[in-house]
C-alpha cells in the first residue's frame, strides 16, 4: 500500500513563513511519499487549489499530486478542465484529481455557485463536459478547441471523494475510484466501503476501482500532546460547525498517538486492500514529515 501526505493547506500558522508550502512539497517529494495531496474550500484562508496545482507541479518532481478533494460545481466546467489539464501537462502526467460535491452552503455562495446543483447528478454532467474537453471535442464556437490536452488520453485519473452508497454506485459509471476519508478510523466502515466500492464498479462493467483513503493525524511520544493537536485543527477547520460538536468529534478523530503506533494502524488499512493511505497534518510543522520519513515506505 502507498502512503501519501497532504499540505498542511488548513492550518491556521500556514502563511506565517512564505516558504512552507514549498519546503513541505519538496520534503514530500525526496521522501518515501507516494502522493502529494491538497484539498479545496472557498470561504477559508487556505490557498488555491487550482493555483496551488501549477506550483507544486513546479516545486516537485516524482510525487504524484491529488486533488483531495476539488469540487466542480465551484468553477465553470470548461476552464476548470483547462486548469487541470495544464497542471497535469506542467506535472508530466503525474495528476490524480478527486472530486466531490462539497458539504458547505457557504462554499457554494462564495463561488457564486448554484445550490441546486449540489448533487452527484450536477458532480456527473459537470465531469461528462470535462472529458470531451480532454477529448478534443469543441464544446465551445471557438475556431480551436479548448486545450491543452491532457498527458493521458481521456484525462487524468478521476476519484470521487464520498462514503455514500448512493453516491459511490453512481460514480461508478465515470469514476477511476474512490478517494475515501475516515473521520474515526473504523476499520470494519472502511472494509465496508471499500467493498461497496468493488461491487459497484464490477456491476457497472467497470476495471476495478483505485481504492484510497485519508485521515487526520498528530505524532507524539506518548505524552498526549497529539490529541490536543487534532483539537487545535478541527475547532479551526471545521469553523461551520458548533464548538461543542466539535469538541466532541476531536476525542476520537483521526489518528494521535506515536510513530509506530501509526504504522502499526497502516498495515491494519493494507490488510482491508486499500491502495494508498493520504495522511492528512494538524500542523504546519514539518517536523511530522521528517519524523515519519524512516518509517513509511
Amino acid at each position: 500500500m502507498d502512503v501519501g501526505m497532504t499540505l498542511p493547506v488548513m492550518e491556521p500558522d500556514l502563511w506565517a513563513a512564505a516558504d512552507t508550502l514549498e519546503r513541505w512539497a519538496v520534503a514530500v517529494d525526496e521522501g518515501p511519499w507516494s502522493s502529494l495531496c491538497f484539498g479545496e474550500r472557498m470561504a477559508f484562508d487556505n490557498p488555491d487549489a487550482l493555483t496551488l496545482l501549477g506550483a507544486t507541479a513546479a516545486w516537485t518532481r516524482r510525487v504524484r499530486l491529488v486533488t483531495t478533494v476539488v469540487v466542480p460545481q465551484l468553477h465553470a466546467p470548461v476552464p476548470l478542465a483547462k486548469a487541470l489539464a495544464t497542471g497535469d501537462r506542467l506535472s508530466g502526467g503525474r495528476l490524480t484529481v478527486g472530486l466531490g460535491v462539497g458539504g458547505r452552503d457557504e462554499d457554494y455562495r462564495a463561488a457564486d455557485a448554484d445550490l441546486g446543483t449540489r448533487t452527484i447528478a450536477g458532480l456527473a454532467e459537470r465531469v461528462a463536459t470535462m472529458r470531451r474537453v480532454w477529448a478534443g471535442e469543441r464544446v465551445v464556437d471557438a475556431v480551436r478547441p479548448v486545450g491543452p490536452p491532457p498527458v493521458r488520453p481521456g484525462g487524468p485519473e478521476l476519484l470521487v471523494g464520498t462514503l455514500g452508497p448512493r453516491t459511490i454506485r453512481g460514480a461508478a459509471a465515470w469514476a477511476d475510484g474512490l478517494a475515501g476519508m475516515s473521520l474515526d478510523l473504523d476499520l470494519a466502515g472502511m472494509a465496508k466501503v471499500f467493498t461497496l466500492a468493488r461491487d459497484a464498479w464490477r456491476d457497472a462493467g467497470r476495471p476495478a476501482p483505485r481504492l484510497t483513503t485519508s485521515f487526520w493525524f498528530a505524532v507524539d511520544d506518548g505524552d498526549g500532546s497529539a490529541r490536543e493537536q487534532v483539537h487545535r485543527h478541527l475547532r479551526h477547520y471545521m469553523n461551520w460547525i458548533p464548538a461543542e460538536y466539535v469538541d466532541a468529534l476531536a476525542a476520537t478523530a483521526g489518528f494521535a498517538g506515536t510513530p509506530g503506533q501509526l504504522v502499526e494502524l497502516l498495515e491494519r488499512v493494507a490488510d482491508l486492500g486499500a491502495d494508498e493511505v493520504q495522511l492528512i497534518p494538524t500542523s504546519a510543522d514539518i517536523d511530522q514529515v521528517h519524523r515519519l520519513t524512516g518509517l513509511v515506505g
